[in-house]
């Protein structure tokens, strides 16, 4: 197999599973909570199953500190096996956990844990794979090979969509329907398989880990960036939130308030996915020969702000037409920060701590910020009784991460430090 290729397939392949599972988690929302959170209160279940969501996202920056300083001091190949050896086992676990209806209280319980588990798990992965991807790529092309981690994430979060309304769907004969949704976790196994195979025999990346990397990585980027970590930390978070609000709670949101069919609501998430997919990696290359990955971000997140209590009214009004522009929109605009927002990132840190600052800052405003905002967006719409209240969350997130990139430097243009 070509060099260059394997490491594009092993970079995608790992966020993938990482996106797989957790978008799988997100999109089964309401049939997990039915499982593992039975009651006769359904927003009420709904937060019990987000709450797990929410407590996987939170431990990725613990995961992000331990596994970014074996990124950053022992390799980056490294910490690419052993986080997708961890999340691997992690997405077999859910798939094979006993119910509420089984052993009672033990299964929420255990539910949680191996969210925490995997959260932890998949704390240095994404970032991980960005710096292997960027770094190893040429100037012109930093911007195409950094998409190509969220192309894997937009790639598992399509499967996991698709997996979700297969599961989900009325042609699932009556006695297989109970344990229909054990199975698109149970293949989780597979990817983390395939995934091992082709990581393990990648090259380390010459003069990684550096001198500066024997030290205390996270420490010395507060020290010597405490800027571009804040802006980053702003950005990210807002990121977060439009993520999980456009792409994983809208199905939710359309199926619960404007009572679309669940599995049509799955339908039109699986094409904005795949509309991603396609995009991420044009707005990649756009941003290495055209326009500044600044720019597009900046552009999106602006797009983002404008559109957003329009599609979030038209979704949750009668018929699908208008979750299919709603969905459509979030998507395309998602896409463009998408492909150009893992270059960005990565670009702004010495390469002697890049993987801890960058995976501090990201998992902070992923984890912490963007895992919460399905359990925000809900407990929003319970305080206010307004189902418009997550239109409101989002615009605000958009205009927080447009903050945040207009406060970092562009350098697509420019080595790496």
């Amino acid at each position: 197999m070509d060099r260059r290729f394997r490491v594009v397939l092993a970079g995608a392949i790992g966020n993938l599973l990482e996106w797989y599972d957790f978008g799988l988690y997100g999109l089964l929302a309401p049939v997990l909570a039915s499982e593992f959170f039975p009651g006769h209160n359904r927003i009420a279940s709904l937060l019990a199953v987000y709450g797990g969501f929410a407590g996987g996202f939170a431990m990725r920056p613990i995961g992000a500190v331990f596994l970014g300083r074996l990124g950053d001091r022992v390799g980056r190949r490294f910490v690419l096996v052993v986080s997708v050896l961890l999340m691997g086992l992690s997405t077999v676990a859910v798939g094979l956990l006993p119910g509420y209806r089984a052993i009672g209280i033990g299964a929420p319980v255990l539910l949680i844990l191996t969210r925490l588990f995997q959260g932890f798990s998949v704390g240095g992965e994404f970032v991980g794979s960005v710096t292997y991807l960027v770094e190893t790529a040429p100037l012109a092309r930093r911007g195409l090979a950094g998409s190509v981690a969220n192309w894997g994430a937009t790639a598992g979060m399509l499967l996991g969509a698709g997996a979700a309304t297969v599961a989900t769907s009325p042609a699932i004969p009556r006695y297989f329907d109970v344990s229909a949704w054990r199975v698109p976790f149970l293949l989780g196994g597979v990817m983390a398989s395939a995934a091992y195979l082709l990581r393990r025999g990648l090259p380390e990346i010459p003069g990684s880990p550096s001198e500066a990397g024997r030290k205390s990585p996270l420490r010395q980027a507060i020290r010597e960036q405490p800027g571009a970590l804040t802006a980053t930390l702003l950005f990210t978070s807002g990121y977060g939130i439009i993520n999980y609000i456009t792409m994983v709670f809208l199905p939710t949101f359309a199926h619960s308030f404007g009572r679309i069919a669940e599995h049509v609501a799955l339908r039109i998430n699986t094409a904005g996915q795949a509309l991603a997919l396609v995009l991420v990696p044009v707005a990649g290359w756009v941003s290495d020969r055209w326009l500044s990955r600044r720019t597009i971000i900046a552009a999106a997140c602006l797009g983002e702000a404008v559109v957003a209590w329009r599609a979030f009214s038209v979704a949750g009004g009668p018929g699908a037409s208008g979750l299919w522009f709603a969905q459509l929109s979030f998507a395309l605009l998602l896409a463009l920060v998408m492909g150009t927002g893992p270059a960005m990132l990565a670009e702004q840190f010495h390469v002697g701590y890049r993987v801890s600052a960058h995976a501090v800052a990201f998992n902070l405003g992923i984890g912490i910020v963007g895992g919460t905002a399905p359990l925000v967006a809900v407990a929003l719409i319970k305080t206010t009784s307004n189902p418009m209240a997550p239109a409101g969350y989002l615009i605000f997130a958009a205009l927080l991460s447009l903050a945040g990139i207009l406060a970092l430097r562009d350098r697509s243009r420019l080595p790496l430090d």
